[in-house]
């Protein structure tokens, strides 16, 4: 499979026999709607570049994109160019299969985080509806203990155990 530093290597190769210069590229990556920064652009084509790491999908598609007209292979393009530019409409594919997969999965994700934050609620519920019967019956108990004990300092035979 192409590397990107074969990649980089070829968009250099283009940028020379074009005679392109950076204000160029940086037109035309903008005519067809890709928007780069002129350093960005500018690092891609310093000497070493190749050697360097850079957002693939964010820098070097849309740079291939425009310089080697990936989408279209013509037939008077030599094999290498072909080559690169099937290899980048493959992972140009790929990469949009991975984003729709993951789109997907986070679509799961979501569903998955609402059903288990509605089951936490509803158990959070059940326990608070516990607790409140719990408290009630607790105040039941203390005011039938008050009661009683209201009783026991109210009777009268209290009172004659008391005076002997």
């Amino acid at each position: 499979m192409t590397k990107t530093k074969d990649i980089i290597l070829k968009l250099k190769e283009v940028k020379k026999e074009k005679g392109l210069s950076l204000d160029k590229i940086l037109l035309l990556m903008e005519q067809e709607g890709y928007f780069l920064s002129k350093s960005t652009i500018g690092r891609v084509f310093e000497k070493g570049s190749e050697n360097n790491s850079f957002r693939y999908e964010d820098t070097i598609i849309p740079l291939a994109n425009v310089l080697l007209d990936v989408d279209n292979i013509e037939t008077d393009d030599d094999p290498d160019t072909k080559a690169y530019k099937a290899m980048l409409k493959i992972k140009k594919e790929l990469i949009q299969e991975l984003k729709a997969e993951l789109d997907q999965e986070k679509v799961k994700y979501s569903e998955k985080l609402a059903e288990e934050t509605e089951k936490f609620q509803r158990s959070l519920d059940f326990a608070t509806h516990q607790i409140t019967l719990k408290d009630k019956r607790i105040d039941q108990l203390m005011s039938d203990n008050t009661k009683l004990v209201n009783h026991i300092l109210d009777c009268p035979f209290r009172k004659n155990c008391h005076e002997d």
